[in-house]
């Protein structure tokens, strides 16, 4: 009941917290006998983890992952994968000021009304280290997916008031925000820096494009696929918002607009985002997140501390201005756990 497991039959369940020894993930239900390195792992971590550039935190992990079981001689062995990566550079001390406090915007006060007490280093499993393991478990997942022929792309679509608009999906690694337009990542990086600067932080949406899915994945009522993909991506922290195909635009259309049209060649728009009826279509699946601002600011804010008295409270520490550069992988992460288990589960009810 904690929470922390994750999909039907290809299940994941995370453990760890950000200072912690360790954090990591058990990924079951993994189809034996697929190629897999570990090269193959670590290529998407080294994207999530901190200290790359000037809009992350300077926290300095190399978030090497281990294999403790699931791979052998570099294949899938059908057992569970077990996946860990040891915590190095935790500093704890730098919150010993605001141990007894409730930060603003993070789960301090709830995680305190819930659990009776709190892990306030890092804020304990709502850190953004937990991702760690979704975005290992992802890159397995990834791999089964490659076999099918499915492509996840992820990249910033707009931060900082800034908007991509061109995209173009060899740009992406090609700049520290992920941005898909060289030019608006430029931009972005300049608001970040400036909010760095002045101790506070920025916002952004990442946008999510899934090519390769056949039709038929999903199921009617409570397990639609794009049901399953919005609890997926708002099972991340920092998210606000989750939109797919046309989105919140729906609402200004008519039908006539809004209606997909289909042709022998197949759906003239997407404005569906690919799924239809809770199911895939065989089209395009495009989702778009919306990541809040980085709680932890260095600007004064009020507050209460544990004992219900009113107080100022600043963060400082090692903190990232802006989230979503490196929540990429992870909503490609998630995308991907999810897609493979609407796979499995197709499988399942043809067997």
């Amino acid at each position: 009941m904690s929470g922390s497991t994750f999909g039907k039959l290809l299940k994941i369940t995370t453990f760890g917290e950000s200072h912690g020894g360790a954090v990591g993930v058990i990924v079951d239900g993994v189809t034996p006998g697929v190629e897999i390195t570990l090269e193959d792992i670590q290529g998407d971590l080294d994207r999530r983890k901190p200290g790359q550039s000037d809009v992350t935190t300077p926290r300095a992990e190399s978030d090497t992952v281990q294999v403790l079981s699931g791979i052998f001689k570099g294949k899938t062995t059908g057992t569970p994968i077990m996946l860990v990566v040891y915590n190095k550079d935790a500093n704890s001390s730098a919150y010993d000021d605001v141990k007894d406090l409730f930060r603003p915007g993070h789960a301090d006060f709830t995680f305190f009304k819930k659990f009776g007490h709190r892990d306030y280093r890092g804020g304990g499993r709502s850190s953004g280290r937990e991702t760690i393991g979704r975005v290992a478990a992802g890159a397995v997942a990834k791999k089964l997916l490659e076999r099918r022929g499915v492509k996840i792309t992820a990249y910033t679509k707009r931060a900082a008031g800034i908007e991509c608009e061109n995209i173009d999906f060899d740009e992406i690694e090609k700049n520290i925000v992920r941005a898909a337009d060289p030019v608006a990542a430029k931009k972005i990086i300049d608001k970040i820096i400036e909010a760095r600067n002045s101790e506070n932080s920025v916002g952004g949406i990442v946008e999510c494009r899934i090519t390769g899915v056949e039709p038929g994945l999903g199921y009617p009522v409570f397990d639609k696929l794009d049901a399953d993909l919005a609890k997926a991506i708002m099972s991340i922290g920092a998210t606000k918002g989750f939109e797919i195909g046309a989105g919140f635009a729906v609402a200004e259309m008519t039908g006539k607009e809004n209606n997909d049209e289909i042709t022998k060649d197949g759906f003239k728009t997407n404005n569906s985002g690919g799924i239809l009826g809770g199911i895939s279509n065989g089209d395009e699946i495009v989702f778009r997140v919306a990541f809040k601002p980085t709680p932890s600011i260095g600007l004064a804010q009020d507050t209460i501390d544990v004992n219900g008295n009113e107080v100022v409270c600043e963060t400082h520490g090692r903190h990232d201005p802006s989230i979503f550069p490196r929540a990429v992988p992870v909503v490609e992460a998630m995308a991907a756990l999810v897609i493979e288990d609407h796979y499995k589960r197709q499988a399942a009810l043809h067997a």
